[in-house]
């Protein structure tokens, strides 16, 4: 899975990252979506513009229209993204949501745009609840960096498809676990191909990673 698209290619949550991931042979790309002021999904990790595009505001206090005209139509919509995904056979979208309160709306344009069969989720355990609770049916990742497991309850209440692990954190005995259990298992981030063979010997179902061209050629 395509990190953001491929972000040693063009600039990470764009629409040249993402066609540069799927170009190079990824089967998904991880996509990080938050809203603007008028509520349109867009792609962006972090709540400024700043990292990226040179402006200190938040994304959240912007509408569509003024993003859109500070970073010169580089900042893509969420139905932009999946449009572009959509061309390409088999390409899956993972919709990752740093903030809950997108969930909604990520989730209608999602639907609206018919790409339910080709679009999932990843998040922290508040992220994917209120995916769920929009959509009983969506396909969740739910995303972990901890020691500790995930509750009993929250998995419950989540019921995610997929658990999905920090790489660092990754041992052959919590995959088998996982898979006892029913769950797929994904790792994120890693670029180093020894690494990117140890989780696939670890039997990961999933790798997200900044360079899929390398990754690819490693596994």
């Amino acid at each position: 899975m395509g990190h953001r698209g491929a972000p040693y290619e063009a600039r990470e949550n764009t629409l040249a990252s993402l066609r540069a991931a799927l170009e190079a042979g990824a089967d998904a790309v991880e996509i990080d979506v938050r809203l603007t002021a008028d509520r349109v999904p867009v792609l962006l990790h972090d709540p400024t513009l700043e990292r990226l595009w040179g402006h200190g505001r938040r994304l959240s206090s912007l509408t569509y229209a003024q993003a859109d005209e500070v970073t010169a139509g580089g900042v893509p919509t969420l139905r932009e993204a999946l449009a572009l995904t959509g061309r390409y056979p088999h390409a899956r979208a993972l919709i990752d949501l740093p903030d809950p309160a997108a969930a909604p709306a990520a989730v209608a344009e999602v639907r609206e745009s018919g790409a339910a069969d080709r679009a999932y989720y990843c998040g922290g355990g508040l992220s994917m609840l209120a995916v769920r609770a929009a959509d009983p049916a969506a396909e969740l990742a739910l995303s972990w960096c901890r020691t500790a497991p995930p509750r009993p309850e929250l998995l419950a209440r989540v019921r995610p498809r997929w658990l999905n692990y920090h790489f660092g954190l990754v041992t052959e005995d919590l995959v088998a676990r996982a898979h006892a259990d029913g769950y797929a298992f994904a790792a994120w981030t890693t670029d180093l191909p020894r690494t990117a063979r140890r989780l696939k010997r670890a039997g990961v179902d999933a790798i997200t990673t900044n360079r899929v061209a390398a990754v690819r050629a490693a596994l």
